[in-house]
């Protein structure tokens, strides 16, 4: 591929990118994302002959993306405690970036389970939790957390960062009438989520 399909490619995928997230799979159209990229909607049907195709290659580069910015959480330095504090630090700045993907990722995972499942399919959870294990098993051992428990810890953990996000619009206008700035919330936050988390772990749950 030379250098000007790489270009073309990339600015179609980061129209894409937009236009999806915006509007998801049902609201875009070709023409749309055409636009947004700067190029004739022939050009567009040349790279991805389908929206469909296209939105599938958008969709799961999106969550690679996602999952990849935690990988530095299973750096066997790290205590529980540091994990968790490193993951809400970077998931909330992440969404920060992206403030739309929670919506957009939640109404396409209900509207085509499948896509999440084949990614989800990817991971190996029992290398996970054996890397778990070798990297803080007395802190696991403490805190009484077992290989059944880590499904409800680990999505406990992951909504308290998401909700704030997928339901932002409610949350922003009832802050705003006593006093509370969204941005600085989301800061606060960051600690919070944290500290509750661990709080929680430490009660032995």
């Amino acid at each position: 591929m030379s250098d000007s399909d790489k270009q073309t490619e990339e600015k179609i995928f980061d129209a894409a990118t937009e236009v999806f997230t915006e509007k998801g799979l049902d609201g875009a159209r070709m023409q749309d994302i055409a636009d947004q990229a700067g190029i004739n909607k022939s050009l567009l049907h040349y790279y991805y002959r389908t929206k469909d195709r296209l939105f599938n290659a958008v969709f799961e580069k999106i969550a690679a993306n996602m999952f990849s910015k935690f990988a530095p959480v299973f750096d066997e330095n790290l205590s529980l405690e540091d994990k968790i504090r490193f993951f809400y630090r970077e998931h909330i700045s992440f969404l920060q970036r992206n403030p739309r993907l929670p919506a957009f990722l939640l109404n396409e995972i209900n509207r085509n389970p499948e896509r999440l499942r084949k990614i989800i399919a990817t991971l190996d959870i029992e290398k996970f939790w054996d890397m778990l294990c070798a990297q803080n098993g007395k802190e696991l051992e403490e805190y009484n957390i077992t290989r059944e428990k880590i499904p409800q810890i680990m999505t406990t953990i992951a909504a308290i960062s998401v909700f704030p996000f997928a339901a932002r619009g409610i949350f922003e206008s009832l802050f705003k009438k006593i006093g509370i700035d969204f941005d600085t919330y989301l800061e606060e936050r960051k600690e919070f989520a944290a500290d509750f988390v661990i709080k929680a772990i430490k009660s032995k749950v």
